[in-house]
């Protein structure tokens, strides 16, 4: 869910936790400015315009092997991205990550695996016949079982899997085209052999490679999230969800650290792509506002302050949507109105200002939208389970402040998507997967206009007294 565009999206980011002293409660922990322009914020980025920097060269194809995973993973090793790296990463923590159900760092770079063509089933020409041969693609005799069960790199996978029928049943059947996201046996060589998660744990786990959808390298490219065959309690038994992103690094990535390195392996049923590290199911929102606190160490203090943690923690609900605002974002409100809201006499607007920010029972994915059956919304029932119309999608979403809803805007070209909220604040990073949600990263504070549907303020040039004006109407003074 890296939450790490983040989370959030979010690539290299530490995974130590924040507990807000309370001796400091009327200090705001906000890095400057510089160090707040951190890997977070420049995660975002137009994919389109990174994938223009990419330029592959390929060697000579490698002679076909009898199965098609070896062939695509052969075929990848002779191939170079000159992707540049931007970012500073961390060293990966495969057990940080075990401890917490998700993924906190990068890995090391490698270079990306070539895949085939986007469309299944059709054959194509080789680059150089070897030996006089002819060419050898045809179409797909083995289902994806079976090509993931004979393959020498995902010998490990196929293990696992045949511990259970049901699975086994599911991949060699025809109920559906399905997407395998396939680690490859080097992958869990990062797994500690130490850690030895349970039988349940591990059959969600591969759950979580598996979409009963058909995603060809093509559609995976454009899309923003993948669901998946793991049925998600804390989303009201939806799709728990994958998050597909584009960087200058990790190339074509699954949830910020995974990266994709072989495509298009078509089995008659469906089809895999490989991956260099296991697909961990994500912690719940909350938990990953903790474990990034340079991104979030502010917000987590204000929560904390106004005991809407624990009560957010504590409350049953059923998926959710939670507008995170960065250290940066409260660092533009100013040092007045920050000073005033970590005060005793502003932890009433402080809590109001963060209940503004979160919404329960309906949960708003860049590219699908699951909404609660008894979760009010103006959204009409045809839409509201899966899909997002492509071109223009309009929702108002009820936060926690009462009688006040966020106004959201999702406009979509191609693979490049925009979150607008309240006609003026954009989503900086998109789609952090949580088990229970998804959170956004906005890097303007959201404070409710004068009117509804008014314009959005400019918090730098906001004051004290025009603050309170604004949550004035929604804020109990007998708190």
């Amino acid at each position: 869910m890296k939450f790490i565009n983040t989370l959030l999206p979010l690539a290299a980011v530490s995974s130590a936790f924040v507990i807000p002293d309370e001796q400091l409660t009327n200090q705001i922990l906000i890095q400057s400015k510089k160090d707040s322009q951190t890997f977070l914020d420049r995660l975002q980025g137009n994919a389109e315009a990174a994938w223009d920097g990419v330029e592959e060269t390929f060697k000579d194809a490698v002679a076909f092997s009898e199965n098609a995973i070896d062939n695509a993973i052969n075929a990848g090793k002779s191939a170079k991205s000159t992707f540049e790296c931007h970012m500073c990463m961390t060293k990966f923590d495969m057990q940080g990550w075990l401890d917490s159900s998700m993924p906190l760092s990068t890995m090391e770079d490698v270079d990306i695996f070539a895949g085939t063509d986007d469309k299944p089933h059709k054959p194509h020409k080789p680059h150089h016949p070897h030996h006089g041969h002819g060419p050898h693609h045809h179409k797909p005799n083995q289902t994806v079982y079976e090509l993931i069960a004979s393959s020498k790199y995902t010998t490990k996978l196929a293990k696992l899997i045949n511990e259970y029928p049901d699975l086994v049943e599911t991949l060699n059947g025809t109920a559906a085209n399905y997407t395998v996201f396939a680690p490859t046996d080097k992958a869990f060589e990062k797994i500690p052999h130490h850690h030895k998660p349970s039988k349940e744990i591990i059959k969600k786990i591969l759950a979580y490679h598996v979409s009963p959808d058909f995603y060809p390298a093509g559609r995976v490219l454009v899309t923003h999230t993948i669901p998946t065959a793991l049925g998600e309690d804390s989303l009201g038994g939806e799709s728990q969800r994958l998050r597909v992103g584009l960087g200058l690094s990790k190339g074509l990535n699954i949830n910020f650290y995974s990266r994709i390195i072989a495509i298009n392996i078509f089995g008659t049923n469906g089809v895999i792509h490989g991956v260099d590290s296991l697909l961990l199911p994500p912690p719940p929102a909350l938990k990953i506002v903790e474990l990034f606190p340079s991104e979030f160490s502010t917000l987590q203090l204000g929560l904390i302050k106004t005991g809407l943690f624990e009560k957010i923690a504590d409350a049953d609900h059923e998926g959710g949507t939670f507008f995170a605002p960065s250290n940066w974002a409260f660092q533009k409100l100013g040092p007045k109105i920050n000073a005033f809201l970590f005060s005793k006499y502003g932890e009433k607007y402080l809590k109001g200002l963060l209940k503004y920010h979160v919404v329960a029972n309906q949960t708003l994915y860049s590219d699908a939208f699951y909404k609660q059956k008894d979760a009010e919304s103006n959204v009409d029932d045809e839409v509201d389970a899966e899909d997002i119309p492509k071109g223009y999608f309009h929702v108002d979403l009820p936060t926690l402040l009462e009688d006040k809803s966020l106004s959201i805007d999702v406009a979509r070209y191609g693979g490049f998507i925009t979150i607008k909220i309240n006609g003026f604040s954009s989503v900086s990073v998109q789609d952090g997967i949580a088990k229970d949600g998804v959170i956004h990263v906005v890097s303007s504070v959201l404070i409710p206009p004068k009117t509804p549907g008014g314009a959005q303020y400019a918090g730098e040039e906001m004051s004290v007294e025009e603050f309170t004006e604004r949550l004035d109407g929604y804020i109990n003074k007998d708190l």
